[in-house]
Parts: C-alpha cells; structure tokens; sequence
C-alpha cells in the first residue's frame, strides 16, 4: 500500500517513513503543505498521514481542498497541540482521524490499519484495485503477487521493490529512486544492493516466461514494461 506522509519535523518525519517501510508501506514524503497537496491530487494514494503545522500551507488547509477536489482517500492528521478546538477544526474539514505529538509509532499504526480497514468497508471496490502488468497482479491490500495464476513467494524487500517497480510501469527509475523507496538510506552506503534484488526479482518474476516484465535500461535504470527485450 502507498501513503503519503507530510511533515516539517524532518527528524520525526525520516523516523516515521523509515518504520512505515518496515511495516511494507511504499511511502512518499513531503515537508510543504503545498507539495503535499499538489501529490495528493496526483496520485491515488492508500491514506494520508498530514501534519497540521505546514510551511505554505497548514495542514487543515490541505486537508480543505483535497476534500474539495472529491478524493476520498483516508486522512490521518498529526499536530502539536491536543485540544478540542483543532480536532474539531480538522475533522470538520474532512480528515478520518486525529493524533497529538507525542504519540507512539505502534499507535500510528494502528490508526493506520484502522483507517484502511474502515475505508476498505466503505469503498470495497478498492480491494480489487490490483497493480498488473501483462499477466503478472499484485494486490497492496494483501500483499499477493501472481503470475500467470501461479503464487509468487516474496520477501519484505522484494515485494517492496515489485510494489514500486509496478507503480510506474512504463518509467525508467534509477538505482537512486529504488533505493530512496526502498531502502530509505543515502544511496552510497549500498554497493550493489538494488542488483541484487533485481536479480532475485527476475528469477521470481520472470524465470521460466517467454515475455520478461523487468528490463534494464543501460546507464539508466530499470523498467517494467510487458515487452521481450532490454533498451
């Protein structure tokens, strides 16, 4: 599953992001309110976990207009100050629900799971929203990848790398923007590491299929694409 995480606390954010990854959530991280809502608008997301306290724009600001633009998505605000007055500001405006600082991270999961439990009841067709290539399905909800109809086993990694390589299908990413989602560490502390789980991935994946679904693009990256040939 993919969340966007807003926050201007960098230290708390990388904190948060790193055991979010570690749970088998692809997240994408934002310090400004305005980049928060400008992603929000632009991909599909799973849930929105959004500080209140945002440079640009405040959280219940963007929280406002994301509901504006009619996405549904589930909302998980964050703030400072544990009073009355802001829950009630921000849950008028549209957010699921509401956490003060401090708080500790096994509880910001299970809000989490709770959020994406409700909404999977709400909005059931969401549970049928696969990510395909060719014949290869993988579904976020419960972490199942198929082939051809056949179960694909997959660690914690490679299933975070497949995650990410599907969801955009069809673009070149870097062994950079692999390991900045994946791995969530600067990319000179891995050697060859994204190789590696390419490697495994293909003997997964791909072993034993006449049409190959990950292609290395040299000096680029990587791609998953339903086509029978590298770059």
């Amino acid at each position: 599953m993919r969340l966007l995480l807003v926050e201007d606390d960098k230290k708390l954010a990388g904190y948060l992001k790193k055991g979010l990854m570690e749970e088998q959530y692809a997240v994408d991280l934002f310090h400004d309110g305005l980049d928060g809502e400008y992603w929000a608008k632009e991909i599909s997301y799973d849930l929105i976990v959004l500080d209140i306290m945002l440079p640009n724009k405040d959280g219940v600001a963007v929280c406002k207009e994301i509901r504006h633009q009619g996405i549904i998505t589930p909302i998980l605000m964050l703030t400072a100050k544990d009073t009355t007055e802001d829950k009630v500001k921000g849950l008028n405006v549209g957010a699921d629900d509401y956490l003060a600082k401090p708080f500790s991270f096994d509880e910001l999961i299970a809000r989490i799971r709770a959020l994406l439990r409700r909404s999977q009841q709400y909005h059931p067709q969401q549970k049928t929203q696969l990510l395909c290539v060719g014949d290869l399905e993988l579904d976020p909800v419960s972490h199942i990848a198929t082939r051809a109809g056949k179960r694909i086993t997959l660690t914690g990694k490679e299933y975070a790398l497949l995650e990410y390589l599907m969801r955009n299908a069809g673009r070149i990413v870097t062994e950079t923007n692999i390991i900045d989602h994946v791995w969530d560490i600067q990319a000179e502390q891995l050697t060859n590491v994204v190789n590696v789980y390419i490697h495994y991935l293909r003997n997964k994946v791909d072993k034993g299929f006449e049409v190959k679904l990950i292609h290395t693009v040299r000096t680029l990256g990587y791609v998953m694409k339903e086509n029978d040939r590298d770059d």
